[in-house]
């Protein structure tokens, strides 16, 4: 009975070593940026790119807190900076850096919430993080309600098709008429947009 106990703990810790070093060669998500330019003044969404692999949104979203806030992205928060102020949707935002996040809920249209929260250091939420990124500003995994406060708009998603499934999260700012751009949110079978323009 010992002798079957050691070899069931042997094989345990093996498979948990086995998984870590898979999750370690699982290569990070890559970084991009969505950029669009009005009267020479720049807005810009840098975020994390994660992968289906297999999953499916309908799975990913279900392990969602119960407010159903989504980061918009993987590892490090994903930001909106803007050189003016804008009109995102129908809400005004002025100038500055913000938070990107997504109120996902399990019926009905997606959200893009904007919050004046920069975000939280890696090192206090991983004490172990390479120095290389110990400062890096992660997201609020940790609860969004500590940071609600800030939210400084929450704007309405329109669904849109894609042309074509996305494996990885797609945040695009493509140019639209009347000087203003399309704002899209793309991943798997699904898509998500609304508007930007400069505020007059």
């Amino acid at each position: 009975m010992r002798v079957k106990t050691a070899a069931t703990v042997v094989a345990m810790v093996v498979s948990a070593a086995a998984g870590a070093a898979r999750a370690q060669e699982r290569p990070r998500a890559q970084r991009e940026t969505a950029t669009a330019t009005f009267d020479g003044k720049k807005v810009a969404i840098e975020y994390g790119r994660p992968a289906l692999r297999g999953r499916t949104l309908d799975a990913l979203t279900a392990q969602l807190p119960a407010d159903r806030i989504w980061r918009a992205g993987e590892n490090q928060v994903t930001t909106l900076t803007a050189d003016t102020d804008l009109v995102v949707g129908d809400k005004r935002v002025p100038a500055g850096k913000y938070s990107v996040y997504v109120h996902a809920p399990a019926q009905g249209n997606w959200s893009l919430v904007l919050n004046s929260d920069p975000g939280v250091p890696l090192k206090q939420i991983y004490a172990a993080a390479p120095p290389e990124v110990a400062n890096a500003l992660w997201p609020r995994l940790d609860g969004y309600e500590k940071v609600a406060a800030m939210e400084v708009a929450r704007i309405p998603l329109a669904a849109a098709n894609p042309s074509s499934p996305a494996e990885h999260f797609v945040i695009r700012l493509e140019p639209a008429k009347s000087g203003a751009s399309v704002l899209t949110l793309l991943w798997g079978d699904r898509g998500w947009t609304t508007t930007v323009k400069p505020a007059r």
